[in-house]
């Protein structure tokens, strides 16, 4: 027997208790989509981006980037 999803909702919840459920999760998405979209609307590649110029490609031998050179500021 497998397991409910922790993220679904029981099918016995009352209507209004759903309606509450689905805003909540629409206002969640909604905000969480503003905060990444306002981050990645900053100017400059981060820190990854970084990471992955120095040496373009697939590889597993390349080390981190110094502490001085990760962060843009």
């Amino acid at each position: 027997m497998s397991k409910p999803s922790p993220v679904a909702p029981p099918s016995t919840w009352p209507r209004k208790e759903l309606v509450v459920d689905v805003l909540h999760k629409a206002v969640y998405a909604f905000a969480t989509g503003a905060v990444a979209d306002a981050l990645a609307a900053r100017g400059g590649p981060g820190p990854g981006q970084r990471h992955a110029a120095v040496r373009p490609g697939r590889h597993s031998d390349v080390g981190p980037l110094a502490r001085r050179d990760a962060y843009g500021r």
